[in-house]
């Protein structure tokens, strides 16, 4: 993909991917499933393989033991045609070994189950250091309001249309980490993410909430 970039550790970098030609990558629910559980058994240097268990779901799969993980993951989101990981690299390497196997393992669970062949990304996954703090905290918000482009495609440039409709759509949109920041029981999902390699930029949920409200409501220049 021409990505010119060295990842290093203990560094922050914003991850992302795109289907190939546009195409969607998720298209069932078990697809989501699916890549959201190899999002925490890739993140392992030991020899961890879904297709050791085959009849396990979700839940089974998001409670087996890992070795030492290559990465921390603060911030995840997944929508029909692409993904976004905001994410901390935690041994050399550690990246790029996670990702490598992430697409490579979705892509061959992919084109069995459709019945394709080929490459199922754009190219190789795009990256971007996040080395401001300002930064760093806006893709809180820019990765987990990503899904309501799916109920309203032009709220980033029009403004949104109706506020109540968009938090109600994040708060049962079950394939991002909005939930393990806004709701005070932990979710099994939460093992995904590691919150303590990040800054903690929201003191409580409410905080959280306040400020997902306030990009929301931003009004772009005219």
């Amino acid at each position: 993909m021409g990505r010119n970039l060295k990842f290093s550790v203990g560094e922050f970098y914003h991850l992302y991917s795109r289907g190939t030609e546009k195409r969607k990558i998720f298209i069932s629910d078990k697809d989501y499933e699916r890549f959201l559980a190899l999002i925490y058994v890739c993140n392992n240097t030991g020899n961890l393989h879904l297709s050791d268990y085959p009849k396990a779901n979700l839940k089974n799969l998001l409670e087996l033991e890992r070795k030492n993980q290559l990465v921390d993951i603060g911030v995840y989101c997944l929508i029909p045609n692409h993904f976004h990981i905001l994410i901390k690299e935690k041994i050399e390497n550690g990246i790029s070994i996670f990702m490598h196997k992430l697409l490579t393992a979705y892509t061959m669970y992919f084109n069995k189950k459709y019945e394709r062949t080929g490459i199922l990304f754009q190219s190789r996954f795009q990256a971007i250091h996040v080395n401001n703090d300002n930064y760093l905290k806006y893709l809180f918000a820019y990765i987990h309001l990503n899904p309501i482009k799916l109920i309203d495609r032009k709220w980033k440039e029009e403004g949104i249309r109706d506020l109540k409709k968009a938090e109600k759509f994040l708060k049962n949109y079950p394939y991002s980490s909005y939930l393990d920041y806004t709701v005070k029981d932990e979710r099994l999902n939460s093992k995904i993410l590691n919150k303590f390699a990040f800054p903690n930029y929201f003191e409580n949920q409410e905080s959280f909430i306040k400020e997902m409200r306030e990009w929301l409501n931003f009004k772009p220049l005219l």
